[in-house]
Order: C-alpha cells, then sequence, then structure tokens
C-alpha cells in the first residue's frame, strides 16, 4: 500500500502548521514545508515559522534551504518535494504537505510539468518583439498554438509561449496543469470565518512586531535580504525595509503589512476553494484534530 500524502492547505494565519504536527503526532508523520517563505534561513518571526521547541518532535523538511539571494523556483520544489515524500514513506512514516502557496502545493501533489527554458531563444524572440511587434509574434504563435494565441494577452508570456514551443516542440497550452494527483494524496482546507481571519491577522502582525520582525528585517538587510528577488517581496519584511530606510513610520509599516496580508489571505482562499478535492474543516473547531483523523482514516487508506 502506498501511503497517501496528507496536505494541509489554507489561508496564511488559519492553524495549518499547529494541525500539521498534531496529525504527524498521531498518524505517525513528518511535515514536508510547501510555503515558499519558509525555505529561507533566517526569516522566522515574519513567515511564522514554528520553532523548533514548538515542534512536538516531529521532523520537519525543506525548511531553512535557500539563502536570502536565491530565487524560490517551483520546479525545483517539485523535485525535492517529491524525493522528502518517498524518503518519509521509505521509513513507514505518513507525509504531511504544510503550506498556502498554491503553486507549491500543486507542484509537489499534481501532474504538472514545467516548460523548458533557454535564454539565448528568449533574448532572440524578444528582439523580434522589439523589432517586429507583438502583432507579429502573436501570429506566428497563432500557427503552432491557436489556444496560447487566443488567451494570452501581455508581451512576456506571448515570448514565453514561442520559446516554449521552440525548445519542445510541444504548444505551452499543453503544459496547462490539470487536477490530477501525481501519486495518492488527501488535502485537508483550514476554513476561518472571515470576519475572525481578518482580526487574527492583524494580531499575527502585531504579534510578530512585539516578537522582534523589525530587528529580524535590520539584521538580515546586512545578509543580503534587499538583493533576494523573492525573499525582498514577503509580507511585513519589505515594509520594515522601508521601515530602515525611513521611507514608513513603523505605524505604517504595520497597518500596511496587515492590509496586505489580508489580501493575500483573499488569494489564497479563491486559489483553495477553486479545488474540489479539498475537504474543509472548521479551524476553530474544539474537535478539529479528531476531525481531520477520523476523515484520513476513511478516505486516505490509514489505519
Amino acid at each position: 500500500m502506498t501511503l497517501p500524502v496528507i496536505a494541509v492547505v489554507g489561508p496564511t494565519g488559519s492553524g495549518k502548521s499547529q494541525l500539521g504536527v498534531a496529525l504527524a503526532q498521531r498518524l505517525g508523520g513528518e511535515v514536508i514545508n510547501a510555503d515558499a517563505l519558509q525555505f529561507y534561513r533566517g526569516m522566522d518571526i515574519g513567515t511564522a515559522k514554528l520553532p523548533v521547541h514548538e515542534r512536538g518532535g516531529v521532523e520537519h523538511h525543506l525548511l531553512d534551504v535557500l539563502d536570502l539571494r536565491e530565487e524560490a523556483s517551483v520546479a525545483a520544489y517539485q523535485v525535492d518535494a517529491r524525493h522528502a515524500v518517498d524518503a518519509v514513506r521509505a521509513r513507514g512514516r505518513v507525509p504531511i504537505l504544510i503550506g498556502g502557496s498554491g503553486l507549491y502545493v500543486r507542484a509537489a501533489l499534481d501532474r504538472l510539468d514545467f516548460p523548458p527554458t533557454d535564454p539565448a531563444v528568449r533574448t532572440r524572440l524578444e528582439a523580434d518583439l522589439a523589432a517586429h511587434g507583438a502583432q507579429v509574434l502573436r501570429e506566428r504563435l497563432r500557427a503552432v498554438d491557436p489556444l496560447s494565441a487566443d488567451r494570452i494577452q501581455d508581451d512576456r508570456r506571448l515570448v514565453r509561449a514561442l520559446e516554449v514551443h521552440e525548445i519542445s516542440g510541444r504548444p505551452f497550452s499543453a503544459f496547462m496543469p490539470s487536477r490530477e494527483y501525481h501519486q495518492p494524496a488527501v488535502q485537508l482546507g483550514l476554513g476561518v470565518d472571515r470576519g475572525m481571519l481578518r482580526e487574527r491577522l492583524a494580531l499575527r502582525v502585531h504579534t510578530m512586531v512585539r516578537q522582534g520582525l523589525a530587528e529580524e528585517v535590520e539584521r538580515l538587510a546586512s545578509r543580503g535580504l534587499r538583493e533576494g528577488r523573492t525573499a525582498s517581496r514577503a509580507l511585513g519584511y519589505g515594509q520594515f525595509l522601508q521601515v530602515l530606510d525611513g521611507v514608513l513610520t513603523e505605524t505604517d509599516a504595520i497597518a500596511d503589512t496587515i492590509a496586505a496580508t489580508r489580501r493575500f489571505a483573499r488569494r489564497q482562499l479563491t486559489w483553495f476553494r477553486g479545488d474540489p478535492r479539498v475537504t474543509w474543516l472548521d479551524a476553530e473547531s474544539p474537535a478539529l484534530v479528531d476531525r481531520a483523523v477520523d476523515h484520513l482514516r476513511a478516505h486516505g487508506d490509514l489505519s
């Protein structure tokens, strides 16, 4: 029997990490991170990374694997996550994926191929775009991939679609993901009342500030935070870099971070609500862990 991957998904601030640890303790599992910003060493407070003493003795994987200047890659994560899943299963343990980065979750769980890339081909196509205009390239794309030609609106993706076809011989549209699991999986979503979630997220940001978010950002700025294309855009980190630069007051940075976090949570909910395979549980239920375990044992071939 192949043990399914259990994925705990949902908006930021819904308690995914805590549920994942509880499930790992109950089911004999190990946690695999699917939060893109928790890959980064040193980004602890602002990403709500569980400290070791709160992990309940549960082994965690794919935390603290990137330096600040490195760019997170979904394609690279797919390889790493699947290796981690196989290693956990080989130990007879249950792999438990936790995260709110929707594309990373799908990369780990679904049949999802990533189109190839070639900088030289892309540079040549960008030169063609500058010389001849988007309409010429669109007609060229229409001849080989009419679906993408009709869908794509911006020049960057137009160039990308032509690049993919030239390198692979396959239309860019052929790489569109389908909702089909790569291996057995069960997804649990944590639902929170929207008004309550708004309050939770505000409290979460204020708590991070009390824990030393500003000091963490100042420390990481000296280690290359500004140069990291992914890391520097993280919620809270960009705002507190502006505090360091004298652009924002701390009060303004807090307000901006709360607003940005709420917008991000709405996008996460839209993403995960769009997947009919997710079973939603009430994050506020006192019986949350029991209900999650009952569902997993009924649908996940877990003894």
